[in-house]
């Protein structure tokens, strides 16, 4: 007979315990404030609300990541003598992706230009001849 309101109260005292020491990035839906109004107003609906819907779950097992392998004469020369530890802005991700792209343009102008010289090398040794 007292069991019940005991489960009751342990949930509630585990909600707000668990809702107070989480990280707010592992916070869903609301803030953490308003997730400890909701269930000191409604303790056993607030609690199976934020067991449900309000607290983020780590995933089980995460795959690890394998490095993809680029040798060193495939790089970009921005990107071969700098190791970034640290995310990247949106704004540092595009300038990257700007650098990289004026990058393959010029290694194709480049081709474009060798190909033309060839060609015209082709071209007046035959008229030499």
């Amino acid at each position: 007979m007292l069991l019940v309101p005991l489960l009751a109260l342990t949930l509630f005292v585990f909600a707000l315990v668990d809702i107070i020491l989480r990280p707010s990035d592992q916070v869903r839906h609301l803030p953490k404030l308003a997730w400890v109004f909701i269930v000191i107003l409604l303790p056993l609906i607030g609690s199976i609300l934020w067991f449900a819907l309000g607290r983020e779950y780590a995933e089980r097992a995460p795959r690890p990541q394998r490095p993809v392998v680029v040798r060193e004469e495939q790089r970009a020369p921005q990107q071969q003598s700098s190791h970034r530890t640290r995310a990247l802005s949106t704004e540092e991700q595009l300038a990257a992706v700007e650098e990289e792209i004026a990058y393959h343009q010029r290694q194709e102008r480049i081709r474009q230009l060798e190909q033309e010289v060839r060609a015209r090398r082709d071209t007046s040794g035959d008229a030499a001849v």
